[in-house]
């Protein structure tokens, strides 16, 4: 729709290797992650890199073969690797004047009481390359503080690493089995209120388009969100510009946030990367912006958009909230939905979504 061709790098089974709209497929091999990149990079020669997750962005800020490339795809990689680490982050932000939490780098356990001292109880307790709320605890005392530096920091035990790779399939935890690395640990101040997000896309710095959102549910306590609603907000559209410009940005980022009981946005989190919302044409399109075509029309007029596939494991979604459904890919739809769209399948089967040979085999 957009005009661009769409090339992925992925692990086996990944829901992605059915969609549709996926031009091409390059295999990616955990146990060789720079090298799968590479290959695919070399392979695709593309314009631009959009990665989808931590892990992602800091593989790509490594390949100094591809340091163009990834420049112009996020901006200079030393910003980016700045914008990786929570306590550094948040401190640039609060030095251009946003309102953001304290939020202090431990080492060791050593300074974790001076680092309490400042921060103050009760807190949030974070590690580095982390994401989708995992790596974040809620700490009351010192006592619960200390067990959940312990837990973030690691390494991970190696058999739990070992017992993770046959229960969830992915060969991500024999590499840290092998070579386990301890995480950053950050303390921040406890903001108490709900989420929002903003979601932009840059170009040198400047501001494209941007889409702002009170998350209105989520999964557990730090989970993903499942329900957004659409809002205006000046302090999270100014976050985003003093944040492209600062660290001169290019491509798909985000800024997580907590908005307190008064309706004030304090940035707790900066995502080098595109996240869950990025897709879609709301009050911005981000793509389109990217890539410098006409936008798209809004895929809704309705403030309340329910994410897919969250969505599925709602018991109820109201008739005034939009469901991010993906029914023009039936595949992958069919993939992620199981039995909980039993018209997934009927969609599948219709010949005008088919586009056979679509996904070739990897290279």
């Amino acid at each position: 729709m957009l005009g661009a061709a769409v090339e992925a790098v992925f692990p086996r089974r990944a829901p992605i290797g059915v969609s549709r709209y996926l031009d091409h497929a390059h295999r990616y091999r955990a146990l060789a992650p720079e090298a799968s990149l590479t290959k695919a990079i070399r392979a695709a020669k593309p314009s631009f890199v959009i990665p989808c997750d931590d892990r992602a962005v800091a593989l790509l800020l490594g390949l100094d073969e591809f340091a163009p490339l990834v420049e112009r795809s996020l901006g200079p990689r030393n910003a980016n690797r700045l914008l990786l680490t929570r306590a550094p982050a948040i401190a640039a932000a609060r030095e251009q004047g946003i309102t953001a939490p304290l939020t202090v780098a431990v080492e060791n356990l050593d300074a974790l009481s001076d680092a309490l001292h400042q921060v103050g109880l009760p807190c949030v307790m974070k590690s580095d390359f982390s994401w989708g709320g995992s790596g974040v605890r809620f700490v009351c005392s010192t006592a619960e503080a200390e067990r959940a530096f312990r837990a973030l920091q690691g390494p991970p035990w190696r058999m739990r690493s070992l017992l993770r790779v046959v229960r969830r399939q992915d060969l991500h935890f024999l590499a840290a089995a092998r070579h386990p690395v301890k995480a950053t640990v950050n303390l921040q101040a406890l903001i108490a209120g709900k989420p929002a997000t903003t979601v932009f896309a840059a170009c040198d710095g400047k501001v494209l388009a941007a889409q702002h959102m009170d998350v209105v549910t989520w999964q557990g306590d730090t989970g993903p969100a499942s329900i957004m609603r659409r809002v205006q907000d000046l302090a999270m559209a100014a976050a985003a510009e003093k944040i492209a410009a600062r660290f001169k940005l290019n491509g798909l980022h985000g800024l997580d946030f907590v908005r307190d009981g008064e309706g004030v946005p304090h940035l707790i989190e900066v995502n080098p990367r595109a996240t869950q919302i990025c897709h879609l044409p709301l009050d911005g399109d981000l793509p389109a912006a990217l890539l410098g075509v006409p936008a798209r029309p809004a895929a809704t007029d309705l403030r309340q958009i329910a994410l897919f596939p969250q969505l599925l494991a709602a018991e109820v979604v109201d008739r005034g909230v939009y469901r991010d459904i993906p029914w023009d890919d039936p595949k992958l739809l069919r993939a992620q939905c199981g039995v909980a769209l039993p018209e997934a399948a009927g969609l599948e089967a219709i010949a005008e979504f088919s586009r056979e040979a679509l996904v070739r085999n990897p290279r």
